[in-house]
């Protein structure tokens, strides 16, 4: 095979001849064999990355730092990369020292050697484009990378909407198609009130549609860049000018106005933004992992649990017990739930450990928001597909756990009071008795004037009506 000979402040380094990466790259991957995720395990950085250094060298032409016709072919390779080409060539590991350092390079010197390919320049032959000199002109690490890691994260988050949406959609439908099934109402695990399972499903629906909201407003957050900064905010090294333009040409390529950082110093420094989204993600994952408790809890069985509810038999559930199936869906929608939780504290951790004017430690905050948002959108694509769309409803037992429950006491005490409601629960429970039998052998009420009190439907429409009432007054 084939060498090219590369030279570094800390010496030579041979390369393959042929190798779109350089030497900077060649090191990062001696130095951080970590995790085995490469950058181009996540394509919205790659064409982040590019995005940032196609607005720097339009930004450099503009402002006379950079001559046209290299600028030119720098953003036809980008172009290319944001295309979703030559991603392959991302090849660091995601966590790795220097702050980003090694991603930044590996992106200038990927660009690099294409633009020589389009010069018709060997490889390496840097003296005709530099990844330094001209790719990187006017920036630092410390100004792409956090900028870029904003932009992929808003790109991978857009995905995770879009799936979120369709999971909220199929438990609303599933609650419309369960809306006329009254059952037995819990908290704390004990009979309450009456309700319907549409209701219950609706309610699933109701709180991913918050989520998307919450999502969609931190969101804002990420468009807030330091780019112009350079190494610490202070914009060494950039020319007059270069700042707006950079941001002006950023905001066109991305297709989103992005709003450049009033304090620049600051904005180099702090993490906020990143820990704040963050924390939604831990909130989607925390409020996803309950709903699937409760999916886990209503499909328990088939015989000996509460058995409401029918989930879809994807795969046989055990070694020894024939037939025996499990909730496998909702499982693993909960262990994905308790990983991004994990990565919360990570990225929590990881932003509190910045010093100065720069915290080191991006890289893993990088990689575990951009790690929560692809699990999340893998788990609630499964749970979409594999699991709401098709829970049937056992009106069967659901009818026969109301009859038996004790349910409609709570529906007494407008008429009886609520201490004669408590002693008619305690004789029914005590006698196995309905609560019928009871209320009309303790002489509080005839058969009749229970059953005209006993419609179970108008008991729920109240709570219909008070949920459509938050609706409205919140659009």
């Amino acid at each position: 095979m084939s060498k090219r000979v590369e030279h570094d402040s800390i010496g030579e380094l041979p390369l393959p001849a042929d190798s779109l990466y350089g030497i900077h790259t060649a090191r990062a991957l001696t130095n951080f064999p970590i995790t085995g995720v490469r950058l181009s395990h996540f394509p919205e950085l790659p064409r982040a990355l590019a995005m940032v250094k196609k607005a720097a060298a339009l930004a450099n032409a503009q402002v006379g730092a950079l001559a046209p016709e290299l600028a030119e072919i720098i953003a036809a390779v980008c172009d290319e990369i944001i295309d979703g080409k030559h991603h392959e060539h991302f090849v660091v590991d995601m966590i790795q020292g220097g702050a980003g350092t090694s991603t930044n390079m590996n992106a200038n010197e990927v660009i690099a050697n294409l633009g020589l390919d389009r010069l018709g320049r060997p490889r390496g032959d840097y003296r005709h484009l530099h990844p330094n000199d001209h790719v990187n002109c006017s920036q630092s690490t410390n100004d792409v990378y956090p900028t870029a890691a904003r932009l992929a994260i808003l790109l991978a988050s857009r995905a995770l909407m879009g799936v979120q949406r369709h999971l909220s959609e199929a438990f609303a439908e599933r609650g419309r198609a369960f809306a006329g099934i009254v059952k037995v109402g819990r908290t704390q695990l004990m009979d309450a009130v009456p309700m319907t399972l549409g209701m219950e499903f609706s309610a699933f629906a109701a709180t991913i549609n918050e989520d998307i909201e919450r999502l969609g407003q931190v969101s804002d957050l990420l468009r807030e860049t330091n780019l112009g900064g350079t190494a610490v905010g202070t914009g060494i090294n950039a020319p007059a000018g270069y700042r707006e333009a950079a941001v002006s040409q950023l905001s066109a390529i991305f297709g989103m106005p992005l709003i450049p950082a009033t304090d620049l110093v600051e904005a180099s420094s702090d993490l906020g933004a990143f820990v704040t989204f963050s924390g939604v993600l831990k909130r989607i994952a925390v409020k996803l992992s309950k709903i699937c408790n409760d999916l886990r809890l209503l499909g328990s069985g088939p015989r000996a649990g509460i058995g409401e509810i029918i989930l879809p038999a994807v795969q046989a559930g055990s070694s020894i017990m024939p037939g025996k199936v499990n909730p496998v869906i909702p499982e693993v929608v909960n262990q994905t739930a308790y990983q991004v939780i994990g990565n919360d504290l990570t990225v929590t951790l990881a932003a509190e450990a910045g010093q100065l004017q720069l915290n080191v430690m991006e890289p893993v905050v990088i990689f575990n928001i951009l790690q929560s948002i692809r699990m999340l959108e893998a788990a609630m694509t499964v749970l979409t597909e594999r699991c709401v769309t098709g829970i049937v409803a056992d009106e069967t037992r659901i009818a026969s756990l109301l009859s038996n429950s004790l349910v409609a006491v709570t529906a007494l005490v407008p008429r009886i009071g609520y201490e004669n409601a408590v002693a008619v629960a305690k004789a029914a429970q005590g006698s196995g008795h309905s609560v019928e039998a009871t209320v009309v052998a303790l002489g509080f009420l005839t058969h009749e004037e229970f059953a005209a009190l006993m419609q179970l439907e108008p008991l729920t429409e109240s709570a219909a009506r008070a949920d459509n009432k938050r609706k409205e007054e919140k659009s």
